[in-house]
């Protein structure tokens, strides 16, 4: 039997081992003396990198919608804290170190979150990663380096009005796994994020306008059998494009998706299994 890591060891340990891994992010980030983004301002910068918005509430297999009811307050909560940063060249920015602890305390409700990529749970705070999610779709249409980014591994729940291409999110826990970014260009850019009834919205702003557009595409997408289990499987590429003439700069591959299917079989699209 293979011995057991001490965050293995119950609750308790698991606390102990979330502490120490966000002590350890604190004292590195002096170490490197990295600059975390924290300045806002009041105006919107004029040119828009790039914009998108996701839908609030989605039908999740399995899940009270209560959860995702009480999701709206924790987005418009933590969003209150991102809206108008400002990043400048050089620096950082830090889901967790804008957002900070979503707690009981500062009017967060329990909402869906996800333990291990494996499981579904509830707390405080719980769905923030659709922030995440949305932050990090914008940042892929940019030049700015993403430095800190942890993908789901395990596809939980099946498409119900997707619009972006599967896998492009990333998870996010207090406060040791974070989402983070640098601002690779040499001017500042400005993170606008805010919420109506239905929709979240996202925009990357600035005072220059880039010369390149990027673009997501899934390619090769389908459902495989191995060994009694179903696994959803792509490739995830981004293109940049000269905006002046139109034609294609570069394509990379930037996620290999072969993420186990957690949800009933039954719901996989019987025309996306290949045999």
């Amino acid at each position: 039997m293979a011995r057991k890591l001490f965050c293995e060891l119950g609750p308790w340990a698991y606390k102990i081992s979330v502490i120490k891994e966000g002590i350890r992010k604190d004292i590195k980030d002096i170490i490197k003396r990295n600059k975390l983004a924290k300045k806002k301002i009041k105006e919107d910068y004029e040119y828009i990198l790039k914009g998108e918005m996701k839908l609030l509430l989605r039908k999740l297999e399995g899940v009270d919608m209560r959860l995702q009811v009480n999701k709206i307050t924790n987005l418009k909560l933590a969003a209150d804290k991102i809206n108008g940063i400002i990043i400048m060249p050089g620096e950082t920015f830090s889901f967790w170190k804008l957002v900070g602890k979503p707690t009981k305390k500062k009017g967060y409700l329990k909402g869906l979150v996800i333990k291990n990529s494996t499981s579904f749970g509830e707390d405080y705070g719980g769905g923030l990663c659709q922030l995440a999610n949305l932050i990090h779709y914008l940042v892929l249409h940019t030049p700015l380096e993403v430095t800190e980014l942890h993908h789901h591994s395990d596809a939980l729940f099946p498409d119900y009005k997707r619009r972006v291409p599967f896998g492009t999110g990333t998870s996010i826990s207090y406060k040791s796994v974070d989402y983070r970014f640098k601002n690779t260009l040499d001017y500042p850019i400005e993170l606008k994020i805010w919420l109506d009834d239905t929709m979240l919205y996202g925009e990357i702003r600035a005072d220059k306008e880039l010369d390149v557009k990027y673009k997501l595409v899934e390619e090769d997408h389908h459902y495989a059998l191995e060994n009694g289990k179903y696994f959803r499987n792509s490739e995830i590429y981004r293109i940049c494009i000269d905006k002046r003439t139109k034609e294609e700069i570069n394509k990379e591959l930037i996620l290999k998706n072969h993420s186990r299917v957690m949800y009933d079989y039954s719901l996989i699209p019987e025309d996306e299994i290949r045999k």
